[in-house]
């Protein structure tokens, strides 16, 4: 970790990552939370879906020429030109919180989202290049470590600032409310601006630009995404962990587009920071879980875990409809995230062993795909009136269906890790005589 630390470029590399993440997250609540303030219902749900629909889109459209620009460009270069379009972007933004202009301000999650979609494969194929394959697993922990807490730092933080600002004041709507929350546009320029001067103390690898083509009318055609797709598909092993991970990711925003209108009309609860707060329980979730996974996982990949955490999942969407108190449901989404984390990291284990390079990079996009299809789906459950409990039973049923199908898949990994312990837990101790 020291040598890390002492690697040139390597803290205003994290820095980045933190920065980026923040500004990402703080445009996409201050819509949300607006969003929260105004409507109700099946329109809530609707409109927060689509905003989380108008991030995913990006990365799903633009995945191979983003991927290009990476190969093509240095990436130290590529997350300058990035970092400067965001500045001008929040900049934008703040604009549109001070004239009030909703849909605008709307729209612009779209912009900010492309920017981070062409941002994105140069910041973490940059990794590589900055600190090398030996230290490269402990500086991916690293990175996911300094996301996840810019994600929990951002919800909490913007929401505060949120609700400072709403304090004791009169709105009836989103045009009032951008115009008291428009200074806090300032942070998310201020963010962007210290963003920037960070990718200017990067340096360039030895790494050379590269003189490669981009076919746009494969592109146009989508003969790169089948290919990618096709190749994805070649090996079980892959497509099979993709999927699931695709799944639990859908599964994840349907519930982030769909529990503050349940907060809203089961639990009368209009405070944005305690909404948040409890769903950002999930991240903390996810990383205790991810570190249960971690530990399960020293000496080889433990795929007893995944029926396990699948059954979590299933008992925490079961549950989360039916409670009402705001500390049972804390409970209930560390469960959720608990079981993610034992979920997901032998999933992304399983890819990451046997995946090639443009594989890992395809699973990304199957994932971003599934995402906005649950997303859709949402959106079209709820035009037919769908509450919030419905959509909840409805997950609930497509986890639970996918549950059975990783038990079919995995029955002996999961008796594999579940018997032994509980035949030591009931096994008398000759030893002591018993």
């Amino acid at each position: 970790m020291d040598k890390l630390l002492r690697l040139t470029g390597f803290i205003p590399f994290i820095l980045i990552i933190f920065l980026n993440a923040f500004i990402d997250l703080g445009h996409k609540i201050l819509i949300q939370n607006t969003i929260f303030k105004i409507y109700d219902g099946q329109t809530q749900i609707i409109l927060t879906a689509i905003v989380n629909g108008l991030i995913l889109l990006p990365f799903a459209l633009l995945f191979t020429p983003a991927g290009f620009l990476s190969d093509r460009l240095r990436k130290p270069q590529v997350m300058q030109i990035s970092a400067a379009v965001a500045v001008g972007l929040t900049l934008l933004i703040t604009l549109s919180y001070y004239l009030g202009w909703f849909q605008f301000s709307f729209a612009l999650t779209f912009l900010l989202a492309v920017q981070s979609a062409f941002y994105s494969p140069a910041k973490y194929g940059y990794i590589k290049e900055l600190v090398g394959n030996k230290r490269l697993a402990t500086t991916n922990a690293i990175v996911q470590a300094v996301t996840i807490v810019a994600i929990l730092s951002g919800i909490f933080v913007y929401s505060l600032l949120f609700e400072q600002r709403l304090l004791r004041v009169d709105y009836s709507s989103e045009q009032e409310i951008l115009q008291i929350i428009a200074p806090i546009g300032w942070v998310l320029v201020a963010c962007a601006i210290a963003e920037l001067v960070f990718t200017l103390k990067l340096q360039s690898t030895a790494e050379e630009a590269r003189e490669i083509h981009f076919d746009w009318q494969q592109y146009g055609s989508g003969r790169y995404l089948r290919n990618n797709f096709s190749k994805l598909q070649d090996n079980r092993v892959i497509w099979l962990s993709i999927i699931g991970l695709s799944v639990f990711w859908g599964i994840s925003q349907v519930v982030l587009a769909t529990f503050p209108a349940f907060a809203k009309e089961t639990m009368e609860q209009t405070n944005t920071v305690i909404i948040q707060g409890m769903m950002a329980c999930s991240g903390i979730g996810i990383i205790i879980g991810s570190l249960i996974a971690g530990r399960a996982s020293r000496h080889y990949i433990e795929t007893g875990l995944v029926p396990l955490g699948a059954i979590g999942i299933v008992a925490a969407l079961l549950f989360l409809p039916q409670l009402k108190s705001t500390e049972l449901l804390v409970i209930d989404f560390l469960l959720l995230g608990i079981s993610g984390g034992m979920f997901i990291v032998p999933l992304n284990s399983l890819i990451q062993f046997h995946a090639k390079e443009k594989e890992l990079a395809g699973n990304n996009w199957v994932q971003n795909l599934v995402m906005l299809g649950f997303l859709g789906v949402t959106v079209l459950f709820a035009i037919q009136g769908i509450d919030s409990i419905g959509l909840f039973r409805l997950l609930t049923l497509t986890a639970l269906l996918g549950t059975f199908y990783t038990i079919y898949q995995l029955p002996q990994s999961l008796v594999r890790y579940v018997i032994p312990p509980t035949v030591r837990q009931y096994t008398p101790d000759r030893s002591a005589g018993i």
